[in-house]
């Protein structure tokens, strides 16, 4: 059996999801073209959501799917990820690394980055810089809620989490920085939480 089992797995699904979600956006633009009187609001809801699909499931494949040892992913489509994702969402993003990044370090980014949205539940600014091979995460929000174990549990193997459905991510990302021969810092304030690798 793999090592990576559950990066396989998210490969597939989102591999499997992404054509019929591509399908229905095709749809639903076909129907308003064929509509004389414009788009509707139903069309409307039915476009945002399939959109808001498409990104999730986006970002999902680079998080959650499996990335081999020398594999690289493009700036632009990290970049074009994050801003869908941020449509119409409570978070904005800003990738300042200026070139392909190896697949693995993005998707210890990503995986952080959903950690981010929890410990930001009314959103904010979550900021990605690289300084030659570091890489730091900084989010800023009006409300920090930090869960100690969750968090503590990213650098502490001897720490024994249950996690939620909600919180797979934290559950991956020990092994994904593992793999990837890195460490992780954490720190956060009232209102700031910074993650280095």
């Amino acid at each position: 059996m793999t090592k990576d089992l559950a990066a396989l797995i998210g490969s597939r699904i989102s591999h499997d999801l992404i054509s019929p979600i591509g399908a229905i956006g095709n749809g639903v633009e076909l129907l308003a073209m064929s509509n004389t009187g414009g788009t509707s609001p139903e069309l409307d809801l039915i476009s945002d959501s399939v959109q808001h699909a498409n990104a999730r499931i986006r970002f999902f494949r680079i998080a959650y799917g499996a990335a081999s040892k020398d594999s690289t992913i493009g700036r632009q489509e990290v970049l074009s990820v994050l801003a869908a994702t941020a449509l119409g969402g409570r978070f904005s993003y800003n990738w300042q690394t200026d070139t392909d990044q190896p697949r693995r370090l993005v998707r210890i980014a990503f995986l952080l980055l959903q950690c981010f949205e929890t410990a930001l539940p009314l959103g904010g600014d979550i900021k990605i810089t690289q300084d030659g091979d570091d890489w730091t995460l900084t989010g800023t929000g009006r409300r920090l809620v930090i869960a100690p174990a969750l968090w503590e549990g990213l650098v502490d193997s001897k720490i024994s989490v249950d996690h939620k459905a909600s919180e797979v991510q934290f559950a991956l990302i020990p092994s994904v920085v593992s793999e990837a021969l890195r460490k992780l810092t954490i720190s956060h304030t009232d209102d700031i939480i910074t993650v280095k690798f």
